[in-house]
């Protein structure tokens, strides 16, 4: 595991968060609220907010001018795409984050912290004890540890 992960709080915001995965080449912070560990927010979770939908399919023009509808649409999604990512930033972490969030202890072993990553489909597990956050575990630990052939 890895000791003392990065973290933020549920107000701060996207922007902030993927900031500081940026800063220190993760993909996802637990959050916490003071001591409490009230979610999990990952790189998935922000690219999911520039969805902006599918091509806008209720534009229809005339014949003559069937030749330029394509650019139009591209027009109107370019839009719709520039106001979700100037949006995006702004968000609250809380609004993004999931939760509740997968936990395990720090006596797991690297197979079972893999069974449960690969179980719920997720990359990453904070590691409580006693109600703390005291580390977290992620995909690359686990490779890490089978190289290294010691436990997570």
């Amino acid at each position: 595991m890895t000791p003392n992960p990065v973290t933020t709080r549920p107000e701060a915001t996207v922007r902030e968060a993927a900031a500081l995965m940026r800063e220190h080449h993760i993909g996802g912070l637990p959050v916490l609220a003071g001591d409490h560990l009230a979610g999990i927010i990952t790189e998935s979770d922000i690219l999911r907010l520039l969805e902006t939908g599918k091509i806008s399919d209720d534009l229809w023009l005339p014949s003559p001018l069937e030749i330029i509808e394509v650019p139009i649409r591209e027009i109107i999604n370019w839009e719709k795409t520039r106001k979700a990512l100037s949006s995006i930033g702004d968000t609250q972490v809380q609004d993004v984050m999931h939760h509740p969030v997968y936990t395990v202890t720090p006596e797991i072993g690297i197979e079972d912290a893999a069974s449960c990553m690969l179980r719920h489909r997720i990359a990453r597990l904070p590691v409580m004890e006693e109600g703390k956050l005291v580390g977290i575990v992620t995909r690359r630990d686990i490779v890490e540890g089978i190289a290294g052939g010691t436990g997570a």
